[in-house]
């Protein structure tokens, strides 16, 4: 899905009138439909999502389409969900040589009204702020981008500090995030990290139960790399020799296809984690990160609207 090309937003905003042009009250759901089929999207476009995946480029480059055409009264809406073009969205119809999109909208009233509201809570100049507006993307597609951007960002720094840490510090690192993923949290002392020498290639244990009748033995190695195949048989030997069944090993590194099929082929379950999904696993559950600012998106509350 990543290779098939979706057009910007802007560019649906004539089809959007065209497809109200009959006159007719339709149902979001069914402009999103007639568009689609008036500009032969294929199946695949109509099906790439959001990177959030909380709904389809397609629908999401639309409902903003809806929004900027009823500030611009170029549509109006009949009822929730409902719209139908106005007069003057029919003349725009009919004149093929306007070309739809922000910067027309700029020029009308209702529109420039609406936008100069930005003017007055952030005191930004809009018609000179790129920012508001992109070609393609709508403002919910660039924050997505730009938020995905800064995950990635901290992501490769943490990746780097855990590099330049010791390797005590990082096996004390992997129990943690284990631990905070919830394994073994029915208490403070079901993870640990095993002693420096002799400690048969496991680096950590987690015990899941208050009895320690199941264990997680981890193997963390800090490598630039990738991890060679019989670095995760040495792992599973130690699992044997300790009757474990399940372990777990991380490095910062990678592996390779080979580690994959050798675990898969053998009956202790062992997980491969490399460096970046070790990352994304820190981030996600708040592991040597911190929340830097929180940005809350409102949306309409339509329950709230019903009779």
């Amino acid at each position: 899905m990543e290779n098939v090309s979706v057009p910007g937003f802007q560019y649906f905003m004539r089809p959007f009138l065209v497809v109200l042009a009959d006159n007719k009250v339709k149902h979001f759901k069914q402009i999103i439909e007639e568009v689609s089929d008036l500009e032969k999207l294929t199946d695949a476009q109509r099906k790439v999502k959001l990177d959030s995946q909380t709904a389809t480029l397609v629908a999401n480059r639309l409902g903003w389409v809806r929004t900027y055409l009823f500030k611009a009264g170029l549509i109006d809406q009949v009822s929730r969900g409902n719209y139908k073009i106005t007069d003057a969205g029919l003349s725009v119809v009919k004149d093929k040589s306007i070309i739809v999109n922000v910067k027309y909208l700029k020029s009308l009233n209702s529109f420039q009204k609406w936008m100069d509201t930005f003017n007055s809570s952030a005191d930004v100049n809009v018609e000179n702020n790129e920012s508001v507006v992109d070609e393609n993307r709508t403002p919910q597609e660039l924050l997505e981008t730009s938020y995905n951007t800064i995950m990635n960002e901290v992501a490769d720094e943490l990746l780097d500090r855990i590099k330049q840490s010791s390797p005590a510090f990082f096996e004390k690192l992997v129990v943690d995030v284990l631990l905070a993923m919830g394994y073994g949290g029915f208490d403070e002392n079901s993870g640990q990290v095993t002693k420096y020498s002799g400690d048969g290639g496991i680096d950590g244990i987690i015990k899941e139960d208050k009895l320690g009748l199941d264990t997680i033995y981890i193997q963390a190695k800090r490598w630039e790399n990738t991890v060679p195949v019989s670095a995760v048989r040495d792992f599973a030997g130690s699992l044997l020799s300790k009757k474990a069944r399940k372990g777990v090993f991380i490095t910062t590194s990678s592996f390779p296809q080979s580690a994959f099929e050798y675990v898969n082929s053998i009956d202790p379950t062992i997980i491969l984690i490399d460096g970046i999904q070790l990352t994304k696993m820190m981030i996600e559950y708040n592991v040597a990160v911190a929340k830097s600012k929180v940005y809350e998106i409102k949306r309409i509350d339509n329950d709230y609207f019903e009779i």
